[in-house]
């Protein structure tokens, strides 16, 4: 089996996980809802991502078909640099975090320019409906992110002294974020870590 096709068939493999768990929570689980996986320590709590990373959001709906269009020119470099170090043969390791990367990226772009419009919007106590023949809840390239995954291992308290939040509640870690986060995630780190045996020269 070619690096092209192995990387190809993890790409599918990631897309086909984050987008099956996306869709199994967006029609069983209404907003805002959770339970858990594993203790008090990973749940799947369902939120949905208007605009950038945690939640950032700029210039309305302009500014999120500006992002959408954004993410695509991405995906599209990404895809072609990656079929450049297949060409020239880099190394498995790097191969498959650019992998990643790209699966990630474009599962994230799978919402944003879609579920808009296949699925009814979600709400608090509603649960959302997939292809409704009245149409969803936005239009092409304006659909929300849908996010669940959460490990809030730590919780306490800021202690009175802290010189922000004093006595607030500390959740460590607080983000809610989706497998295909979770791609781009291991993908940069791996890179990161491993980049003196990816990039030798």
């Amino acid at each position: 089996m070619s690096k092209a096709t192995k990387s190809t068939l993890f790409i599918i493999a990631i897309l086909v996980l984050d987008q099956a768990l996306k869709i199994w929570i967006k029609t069983h689980m209404t907003l805002g809802q959770e339970f858990s996986v594993i203790g008090n320590w990973f749940l799947l709590h369902f939120i949905e991502n208007n605009g950038m990373a945690f939640g950032m959001e700029f210039a309305g709906k302009t500014g999120k078909l500006i992002l959408s269009i954004f993410r695509v020119i991405a995906v599209l470099g990404i895809g072609l640099y990656l079929r450049h170090l297949i060409k020239k043969g880099a190394p498995y390791g790097l191969v498959f975090s650019i992998s990643a990367i790209f699966a990630g990226a474009v599962g994230n772009i799978i919402d944003s320019a879609f579920y808009g419009i296949i699925f009814t919007d979600s709400g608090f106590f509603q649960l959302a409906s997939i292809f409704p023949k009245d149409g969803g809840y936005s239009s092409f390239l304006h659909g929300r992110v849908v996010d669940m995954l959460y490990f809030p291992v730590i919780k306490g308290y800021y202690p009175s002294w802290f010189p922000w939040n004093s006595g607030g509640e500390f959740i460590f870690f607080r983000p809610v974020f989706n497998l295909a986060d979770s791609s781009i995630t291991l993908g940069v780190s791996s890179i990161l870590i491993f980049q003196k045996h990816f990039f030798k020269k």
